[in-house]
C-alpha cells in the first residue's frame, strides 16, 4: 500500500535551498543547473566536529565561529558530511573540463543509448576574443571585429549542418549510435547528475568562479554558487572571506610583508622600505610571482553569487527543447 505524501521530515533543512529545489536555471544558450537535492546544513557540520550534542544546543553565532575556524585553518572533514545533487547540462568541451575534479559520483547522458539531441553552444560576440599573449589557455579580453566574429560564426553553422546531417542520416538508417555520435563537435551539449560533498564542492567553485577559469563554466560556478548560499549560508560566507577574497602567500611574500609591519617594521618604515619590484626580486620573487603579489594585495570586490529566482524554469521546459532538438530514426523519404 502507497502511503500517503507528507511535507514532515526529521533530516535538517535548509528552507531557503528548499525554495529552489527541483527549478532549472538557464546558464550559456541551451545549458541549465538545477539543485535536485541535498543533505545536511551548516548544523550538520558543526555536530560532525563535535560529535556530542544534538540539534538546537547551540546559537548561531557559536556556529558561525566553528565553521570559520574550521575553514580558517583548513580542518575539512566535518564538510565532507554534507553533499549536494545537481543536474547540469553543459557543452561537451566544458564537461570535459569539469570531469577533471575526480571527487563526485557522475552519471552522464548516454550517446550509446539515447539519440543526442542536435543542440550546440554559440558564443557571443563578446566572448569570441583574440588568444591571450600572457596565459597560454586564455582568451585575452579583446573581443574579434564584427566581421570576423560573422565569419567564425558562418563556419561553425557550416560544420554543424554537416555533422548533424551525417548524424541524423546514420541514425535514420539503423547504424549503431555509439558510432554515429564520434564526429560531433565539441559543441554539442550533454547532461548529467553530479553529487559532491561540500568541501570537494568548495574547491571545485574556487577554481571555477576564479577569472581565471574559462568564463563559459564560471558561468556554471556562479549559478552553483548561489545553490551553495542557499543551502549552507554560513559555509558560503567563510568561503567566500577566506577562499574566493582571500589568498595564499609563499614564504618569500611573507618575508616582504614582514619587512614592513613584521619583526623591526618600525625601523623599515623609518627607512621607507616599500614592496618595490627590485626588493621583492632580492627576496627571491620572481617577475611573475611579484606580479602576482601585487594581484594579491590589490582590492578586490565581494563577489555575491545570489540566484536570480525570476530566471528559473521547470524542468519541463527544458526536456521539451531537447527532444524537439532529437533527430528523427525515421528514414528520410527519397
Amino acid at each position: 500500500m502507497s502511503q500517503s505524501p507528507t511535507s514532515a521530515t526529521a533530516r535538517p533543512t535548509a528552507p531557503r535551498a528548499e525554495e529552489i529545489l527541483g527549478k532549472y536555471f538557464p546558464v550559456l544558450d541551451h545549458g541549465f543547473v538545477a539543485l535536485v537535492d541535498y543533505m545536511g546544513t551548516d548544523e550538520c557540520i558543526e555536530r560532525a566536529a563535535r560529535v556530542s550534542y544534538g540539534f538546537g544546543t547551540r546559537k548561531q553565532s557559536q556556529t558561525r565561529g566553528l565553521l570559520r575556524y574550521l575553514r580558517r585553518h583548513k580542518h575539512t572533514t566535518p564538510s565532507e558530511m554534507v553533499e549536494l545533487k545537481f543536474h547540469c547540462c553543459m557543452p561537451m568541451f566544458i564537461a570535459r573540463q569539469w570531469i577533471r575534479h575526480r571527487t563526485a559520483n557522475v552519471n552522464e547522458y548516454s550517446g550509446r543509448y539515447s539519440l543526442m539531441p542536435m543542440l550546440f553552444y554559440t558564443p557571443e560576440q563578446a566572448q569570441l576574443q583574440t588568444q591571450s599573449r600572457s596565459n597560454n589557455q586564455g582568451r585575452s579580453g579583446d573581443a574579434v571585429e564584427q566581421a570576423t566574429y560573422d565569419e567564425a560564426l558562418r563556419r561553425w553553422n557550416e560544420i554543424r549542418k554537416l555533422s548533424a546531417g551525417a548524424y541524423e542520416w546514420m541514425t535514420s538508417e539503423d547504424l549503431a549510435r555509439e558510432l554515429a555520435r564520434i564526429d560531433l563537435p565539441l559543441s554539442t551539449y550533454t547532461q548529467w547528475y553530479w553529487k559532491i560533498d561540500l568541501h570537494n564542492l568548495l574547491h571545485f567553485l574556487t577554481l571555477r568562479v576564479d577569472s581565471h577559469a574559462q568564463w563559459e563554466i564560471q558561468e556554471y560556478g556562479r549559478v552553483m554558487a548561489g545553490m551553495l548560499k542557499r543551502v549552507a549560508p554560513l559555509s558560503y560566507e567563510a568561503w567566500i572571506d577566506y577562499d574566493v577574497c582571500g589568498d595564499r602567500v609563499s614564504r618569500m611574500e611573507l618575508d616582504a610583508l614582514r619587512r614592513l609591519i613584521g619583526v623591526g617594521g618600525e625601523e623599515l618604515r623609518a627607512q621607507g622600505a616599500s614592496l618595490d619590484a627590485k626588493s621583492l626580486a632580492e627576496l627571491g620573487l620572481s617577475t611573475r610571482e611579484v606580479s602576482e603579489l601585487f594581484g594579491k594585495l590589490s582590492p578586490r570586490d565581494v563577489p555575491d553569487f545570489e540566484l536570480d529566482l525570476s530566471s528559473a524554469r521547470g524542468a519541463e521546459s527544458f526536456a521539451e527543447e531537447f527532444a524537439q532538438a532529437v533527430p528523427s530514426v525515421d528514414k528520410p523519404k527519397a
